[in-house]
């Protein structure tokens, strides 16, 4: 059965940027609420308990009509919150280094050009979603998806990523969707997502 990433810090150790309160919630809360629905989903279905959830969200066509959706919803939002939690770090922000940086300057020019792509991408979600950062193939792409849907449907390999669900942000930034974006810039774990780059580009 599915398990939360244990949050490699404590709820407070992202303040000022992301307030220890919303990070207890979303957590606590929503995190562990799409964990257990994705459990009780799967109940019974020991060929699906057995796969990753990278393998199940990369062909939900093979997942059962009659827990389709909910498998798709949530565990689309378990394996995003996973990957959001494990790419933020108290000692985050700054700059990139190793591969990553080199394949964020060859595919966008500067980190300038991703942040701003990325920023774009989120705050112009409408309604709740997420902005990515993925692999496809041998490039690095930015999207957005909407709800709890994620790239490994499309084939692609995320390895950054920010919520932009309103209980991500709200309590903090309320309607300030770019406040929040521009604060998270700092925290991110760029040395966890140079880690899964290399993943990505080793498959």
């Amino acid at each position: 059965m599915f398990t939360q990433l244990q949050l490699p810090y404590a709820f407070d150790a992202l303040e000022p940027h992301l307030d220890a309160r919303t990070m207890e919630i979303h957590y606590g809360k929503h995190h562990a609420n799409y964990t257990n629905k994705l459990n009780e989903a799967l109940e019974g279905h020991v060929d699906l308990q057995a796969k990753s959830i990278e393998e199940i969200l990369s062909n939900l066509d093979a997942i059962p009509e009659a827990i389709r959706t909910t498998v798709r919803n949530n565990g689309g939002g378990y394996f995003a919150h996973n990957l959001y939690w494990s790419i933020m770090s108290p000692d985050g922000g700054g700059e990139p280094s190793g591969e990553v940086a080199q394949a964020i300057e060859r595919d966008f020019g500067r980190l300038a050009n991703l942040k701003e792509a990325l920023t774009k991408a989120a705050t112009g979600q409408f309604g709740s979603g997420w902005g990515w950062l993925v692999v496809n193939g041998d490039k690095l792409e930015v999207m957005s998806t909407s709800n709890q849907d994620t790239p490994l449907a499309q084939g692609k390999t995320p390895i950054l990523v920010v919520d932009v669900w309103e209980h991500a942000y709200y309590l903090e930034y309320q309607n300030r969707r770019p406040d929040f974006v521009a604060a998270w810039w700092n925290v991110v774990n760029w040395a966890e997502v140079n880690r899964r780059y290399l993943a990505a580009i080793a498959k």
